[in-house]
């Protein structure tokens, strides 16, 4: 296993029940509107506590039911609901995994067999290193490589890239994952993938393609998550924290940015990338 160079945690059972009664007291308030935006701290942290076994889903869903029905609040109530719903999408991965254990490694669809994969690990290696010129993108690579976490929606966004803009097998994006989190899990992180890549259950359509422009415009509008884990690009203005490539040749130097140097260009383009990976699933599908 690949140690992340800044790990965090504390798997203990102690720790498990702290965080969850942190989580409950404090994040899970803004947890429905706010988990999708990772400077935000509206999650829960405590996946690798699931995944060590130093807390239950059970002992959580019994003891949110009970607040639930305390509290009778319909705003609280709806708080508790997009957290159990996260649950038990995740005892789902656990059935599925039973069931087709070949998942790991094939896809649940047999279709995606026939899929044009690209196997370049250059290609492989920049997504790695957070290198991809794409400032989301990279700030949730860099994240996992430091703190051996990323946010839930930068997972998305890196998974969706890989696997769509540069066509590599998602077997390689879940390796990676399994290696650098700490809250690592076959059955969840697999159904994760295949989910991204489309040939897993209730999978995510493989045309629906996440843009890593607009994703990072969405979720850190000003920043400030970038800005944390891609401190290269902190003198940015806003505007082009998204999209240094599009920004001056004087906001550039007056930003210390040199493209290509300090901060590299994008490895693909959006839009011919997108229709590359349209094509790929086209020509998948003549097969079927």
């Amino acid at each position: 296993m690949i140690v992340s160079s800044n790990p965090s945690g504390k798997p203990t059972e102690e720790g498990a029940y702290k965080t969850f009664k942190k989580f409950f007291s404090s994040n899970l308030a803004s947890y429905s509107e706010g988990r999708d935006f990772p400077n935000q701290n509206a999650h829960s942290m405590l996946a690798s506590y699931l995944s060590f076994g130093q807390i239950s889903v059970k002992l959580m869903y019994h003891y949110l039911i009970n607040k639930s029905t305390e509290r009778q609040c319909s705003f609280f109530e709806k708080q508790v609901i997009s957290f159990i719903r996260q649950l038990i999408w995740r005892e789902f991965s656990y059935y599925l995994l039973y069931h087709y254990p070949f998942t790991v490694y094939k896809p649940l669809n047999k279709n995606f067999e026939h899929f044009p994969w690209n196997k370049e690990e250059e290609l492989l290696r920049v997504w790695q290193k957070g290198e991809t010129g794409y400032p989301f993108i990279d700030a949730g690579m860099r994240e996992l490589w430091q703190t051996g976490f990323m946010h839930n929606r930068a997972r998305m966004a890196v998974a969706s890239f890989l696997v769509k803009h540069l066509l590599i097998p998602w077997q390689e994006g879940a390796k990676w994952f399994m290696d650098t989190l700490l809250d690592a899990d076959i059955a969840n992180n697999t159904m994760g993938w295949q989910w991204v890549a489309g040939s897993g259950a209730d999978a995510s359509p493989y045309f629906r393609i996440f843009n890593p422009i607009t994703q990072g415009e969405k979720f850190d509008k000003n920043g400030e998550y970038i800005r944390r884990w891609v401190p290269e690009l902190r003198d940015i203005p806003n505007k082009y924290i998204h999209k240094p490539w599009e920004a001056p040749e004087h906001i550039l130097q007056k930003s210390n940015i040199k493209l290509g140097n300090t901060y590299p260009y994008p490895i693909v383009d959006h839009k011919a990338a997108r229709e590359r990976a349209l094509y790929a699933y086209k020509s998948m599908k003549e097969f079927i």
